[in-house]
């Protein structure tokens, strides 16, 4: 026994003097080899930015002025033909709208000033406002009230520090609202006293993108200066329990079970999935696995809705990432199809305008216009909404005049409308297909002229009311008209009825919204998007595009599902923000999401979640209904 320990000691002595001699190379330099790294664990910013008006409004008649108070704001104002229009200095806030039922309602729109974080929201490098409809309702004598209800502009940055599978610190910052990431999925984390370095270069063609922190302590938390808010950053240290957003659905929660999704009174009528005839199951696999995404690793599918409606019925309705059914969500490019839509909506209507439509002899009273050539006379609505009008405009081209960011950033022309017109001709009409946020704008100078109708009021009155839809938020240009080259807010609900009107050929709960020839002609091919009719090289294309055909304002593709295609219609936005419309299934999906400027992400899910899961769903129930049948 004696000899036994004696040896014992003899071997502990000589481990300890091999690990003294180990190379200082074993450990990273700059981090504890320590397992409680004051570093490891979730760090959260949450900042409100505004807007700095909301709340109750009241508006008060006092003989032939008018007055209006929001919190400690005032504005006098004379009414104008029935129509109200006033403005809170300083650059607050304004409302325009009128009175309606004899009297005892204001109706109209809030006009929210530009904020912080639009820039990063919209990120060709903007700030835009926003139109909120409002009602003021009469209170008594002279005497009108309503809730100030504006886009909340707030900013939440998470920071997750793990050792990697090598031991190594990595962190990963994430940001729900748009996905301000810091530039890079995954960042290398080292610590030098109390200055903390994150380090990633995720393209070997260009420089080092390197964050610098100062840990503080009693508490704990991390400084950073970050450049989408253009401000320094406290992050404090939070348990899992503390920030439940960082994750698809708070830690601790009850594993998810299908469930059919609520009738809220919005015009949806809603059933079990089975009853639609999709297997259940299959939904059920589907959820638990977004809810067990971690957002913390290289390159996550951040889905912030997924809804699906099946023989007009809302069968699935499911959020994540602390995004709900009453939250409007960015819908970015994919409010383009807005355009169309409205359009069928205005011919509908009798207003004298169609796709054949001549764009300049429509906004002739914009001109003069530069850069004159007769090839511009040529233009018609269609080319506007195939995005091959031949003007000098690619978003996907920096040097364009064009370009989306070149246009929200200049600051010589505030009319976007009349900075587009004033665009060189580049091709001849109608040869060349060019992706183009400007030319889907001059859209909406092209319904605003036709039916002497602001931007804003005219989705109101042709698509929001119809279609029951709940609070939106619009984007304006400079000159407060509507922009409609996407970035429109809406609840996921509410866009995907825009799908199932268009699978009823126009029909929303028995309200025509557009005539069912409009439905057949805009969702039909109406050019295909190519290496030769965009001019690039293979190469160069597959960098911007992926081959298929385009419709009015509406995305086509054949989607594969097992060993058949199915033809599928969508509206899509950057981000993750997909309206799909397959026909054959009368099926309707639509995903929100946060995966913006990661198209490689996001435009995977049409394919591998509704023709991998959801279609074999439906033909998996199908076939067991049918063998039940065969049994009886």
């Amino acid at each position: 026994m004696i000899k036994f320990r004696s040896l014992w000691i003899a071997l502990l002595l000589l481990m300890m003097i091999i690990s003294a001699a180990l190379p200082a190379a074993a450990q990273v330099p700059g981090q504890s080899p320590a397992a409680d790294d004051p570093l490891l664990g979730l760090w959260t910013s949450e900042t409100t930015f505004g807007p700095a008006l909301h709340g109750e409004l009241t508006v008060t008649r006092e003989g032939s002025s008018w007055r209006a108070t929001l919190a400690s704001a005032e504005s006098r104002f004379k009414l104008a033909g029935g129509t109200l229009h006033f403005a809170f200095a300083g650059d607050l806030g304004q409302f325009r709208g009128a009175l309606t039922d004899n009297g005892r309602a204001i109706t109209g729109f809030w006009l929210q000033p530009s904020g912080v974080t639009e820039e990063r929201r919209n990120p060709v490098g903007s700030r835009q406002a926003f139109a909120t409809p409002l009602v003021l309702q009469r209170a008594g004598r002279d005497v009108w009230r309503g809730t100030v209800r504006p886009l909340e502009e707030r900013f939440t940055l998470y920071l997750k520090i793990y050792r990697n599978a090598e031991g190594l610190l990595v962190g990963a910052f994430r940001n729900p609202d748009f996905n301000s990431n810091g530039g890079a999925s995954l960042f290398r984390v080292t610590r030098e006293g109390e200055t903390v370095l994150l380090a990633a270069r995720p393209d070997e063609t260009l420089p080092e993108i390197r964050h610098r922190a100062t840990l503080a302590r009693s508490p704990d938390r991390l400084q950073i200066f970050w450049p989408d808010v253009g401000r320094v950053l406290e992050l404090a240290r939070r348990t899992p329990e503390q920030a439940p957003n960082f994750f698809p659905r708070p830690p601790g929660e009850k594993p998810y079970t299908y469930r059919e999704p609520p009738a809220i009174g919005d015009g949806w009528r809603t059933a079990r999935a089975r009853k639609a005839g999709i297997d259940e199951a299959v939904l059920t696999r589907l959820v638990q696995r977004l809810t067990a995404t971690d957002p913390s690793v290289r390159r996550p599918s951040l889905i912030h809705s997924m809804l699906v409606a099946r023989r007009g019925k809302l069968v699935l309705e499911e959020y994540f990432f602390g995004f709900d059914r009453d939250r409007p969500h960015d819908l970015r490019s994919a409010g383009k199809t807005f355009a169309s839509v409205m359009l069928g909506a205005a011919m509908m209507k009798g207003t004298k305008i169609a796709p054949e439509t001549k764009v300049y002899d429509l906004l002739a009273g914009m001109g003069p216009f530069a850069n004159p050539d007769p090839r511009k006379s040529q233009i018609a609505l269609s080319h506007l909404m195939t995005h091959t009008t031949g003007l000098a405009c690619d978003d996907n081209d920096n040097a364009s005049p064009g370009n989306e960011n070149t246009l929200q950033t200049q600051s010589r022309e505030p009319n976007w409308w009349k900075y587009t017109l004033d665009l060189p001709m580049a091709h001849d009409p109608g040869s060349r297909y060019a992706y183009c946020s400007a030319n889907m704008n001059l859209m909406g100078a092209a319904l605003t002229t036709a039916t002497r109708t602001w931007l804003p009021e005219l989705f109101e009155r042709t698509l929001a009311r119809p279609l029951q839809c709940g609070p939106y938020h619009w984007n304006l240009m400079p000159t407060d008209e509507g922009y409609l080259g996407g970035g429109s807010w809406l609840r996921p609900r509410d866009f995907l009825k825009i799908g199932q009107a268009y699978l009823d050929g126009g029909v929303w709960r028995g309200r025509r919204i557009v005539d069912a020839s409009w439905v057949t002609r805009s969702t039909a091919p109406h050019v295909h998007v190519s290496p030769a009719t965009t001019g690039l090289s293979a190469e160069q294309f597959h960098d911007s595009y992926l081959e298929g055909d385009d419709a009015c304002a509406w995305h086509l593709n054949e989607v594969r599902s097992g060993e058949r295609t199915y033809r599928e219609y969508e509206a899509n936005g950057n981000g993750g923000q997909l309206l799909i419309v397959i026909p054959e299934f009368d099926l309707v999906v639509v995903f929100t999401g946060g995966n913006y400027r990661q198209g490689g992400i996001w435009l995977r899910w049409r394919n591998e979640i509704v023709c991998g899961e959801i279609i074999p769903a439906i033909r998996r129930n199908n076939i067991a209904r049918d063998r039940e049948r065969g049994r009886k």
